[in-house]
């Protein structure tokens, strides 16, 4: 089966099948575009494409994955050093359209090719290469993970059995066309499924208000702005499903989502090297704070930091591990990366803490790296106390994190957003909602918090504060 069949014909070909930022296309003026440079990029190693959000990102990625070429999607926000450093280890020979990037030689393919050589679908092996995604690189450099052709077949068919995602859909969101949440569901995943696709350019409570679908897309920053909104969320009471991912929704944007639109918000989880794994079920129990249950073709597990099983009893924290059809082939150039990710047993180590309840329910507490603090001989999961701050009348936002201590090992400290904020009457108000050594030991009020493309709260810059 071919990987995007709406191109195929198979759904007919509504002339507004895919729009970005108000530019539209049918399926088979998309495939036509795509086929033509597709002639042009055919046999190339790699093809870079500028992330940004419009039609011609659309046709460039559509493009390389009709020809069989590998393609790496180039955030459009990326510094030079970042820029060149993708540009360099994916191996990349073509770029398609003219960024301005660094003074890298890649050969240009124009967005107006016309290819005397254009080419339909060209069958491919299942597990060769369709993306090479490059990680955020808080540890260092961006690594880039290598997605097989059936990952994204796997996981996109799996999120449609878990949302009732058909062609009778109309999908509508804002995000990045440079990451998973973004490219891979919001576009790909539209063009698998076989519905339409409303891209609004940018993800703002206005646009998201005036567009007409069933299937919302968003990340916690935009859900947090559309239900700050309320003329605009409620124009969303006719979707059908509301789906927030990339970061953990907070409780008090859950429920106002809830009241305003009186849809119950879906959440999912995944990385760049695993696709989505967990989701709540559009026919099942939503949770705030929940991410689900694996989707088809997904296994999960639970480690301690010995290597020990960890219980399934929805309270204690293990480190999450992942098997299963939508996993990432490995990071480019690096085997000793990939091998370090990996169990000897064959399971990815996410790096996320996490509970899984008796009934298979998934509560993501962080990463383990960051949002695990050991503090005073007790493990604090950093989300909890923060969404004990964000039930506080005066807290917009929060993020919270471990510094180092001579006494307790780490110590609590926050960073908020908001108005009228008295520190102290937080810290009370933590230890009143937790357990005592929750508390934070220090609240420092902020204008605002460091965040990424995708709307994630930048710890390791507040931890260097």
């Amino acid at each position: 089966m071919s990987l995007l069949p709406a191109l195929d014909g198979v759904h007919g070909d509504p002339a507004d099948a895919v729009s970005v930022a108000g530019e539209t296309l049918a399926w088979s003026q998309l495939a036509a575009r795509a086929d033509a440079i597709g002639g042009r990029v055919a046999g190339a190693p790699a093809i870079a494409v500028c992330g940004e959000a419009t039609i011609d990102t659309v046709i460039a990625v559509v493009a390389g994955l009709r020809a069989g070429v590998p393609v790496v999607p180039v955030p459009a926000d990326a510094g030079p050093m970042e820029c060149h450093h993708i540009l360099r280890d994916s191996g990349a020979t073509m770029v398609i359209g003219d960024p301005e990037w660094p003074d890298v030689e890649l050969e240009r393919i124009p967005l107006t090719t016309r290819s005397a050589s254009a080419t339909g679908s060209s069958p491919k092996s299942d597990n060769d290469p369709a993306l090479i995604m490059y990680t955020s690189g808080t540890t260092g450099l961006p690594k880039g993970a290598v997605i097989p052709r059936c990952a994204i077949a796997a996981g996109l068919d799996g999120l449609a059995d878990a949302w009732g995602w058909t062609p009778d859909d109309t999908l509508v969101h804002g995000l990045p066309l440079f990451h998973v949440h973004g490219l891979i569901l919001g576009v790909l995943g539209a063009l698998r499924v076989g519905s339409k696709l409303i891209h609004t350019g940018r993800p703002t409570p206005e646009r998201y208000g005036a567009a007409v679908g069933t299937l919302y897309f968003g990340v916690p920053t935009v859900w947090g702005r559309v239900a700050a909104a309320p003329e605009h969320a409620k124009a969303l009471s006719s979707a059908r499903l509301l789906v927030s991912g990339s970061a953990a929704l907070p409780v008090p944007v859950f429920e106002r989502l809830r009241e305003l639109t009186g849809q119950v918000p879906v959440e999912r989880y995944g990385m760049t090297e695993t696709l989505i794994t967990l989701s709540t079920r559009h026919d099942g129990d939503r949770r705030p704070g929940h991410v689900g249950v694996p989707i088809a073709g997904v296994e999960t597990r639970l480690r301690s930091e010995t290597g020990e099983p960890v219980s399934h009893d929805g309270e204690t924290i293990g480190g999450l591990q992942v098997r299963g059809a939508t996993l990432f082939n490995g990071y480019l150039n690096l085997p000793d990366k990939t091998a370090e990710s990996m169990t000897d047993d064959g399971w990815f180590v996410t790096g996320d803490a996490v509970t899984i309840a008796p009934d298979g329910f998934h509560r993501i507490v962080g990463r383990a790296s960051i949002d695990i603090i050991k503090s005073g001989g007790y493990k604090v999961g950093a989300g909890e106390v923060e969404t004990a701050l964000l039930s506080h009348s005066s807290v917009d936002e929060a993020a919270v994190i471990g510094v180092p201590d001579a006494d307790l090992g780490e110590r609590i400290v926050a960073f908020v957003v908001g108005d009228g904020i008295v520190p102290n009457d937080l810290i009370d108000h933590v230890a009143k909602l937790l357990s005592g050594h929750k508390r934070p030991r220090e609240v420092r009020v902020v204008d605002s918090l460091p965040r990424n493309a995708m709307g994630k709260i930048q710890k390791q810059q507040l931890k260097q504060a």
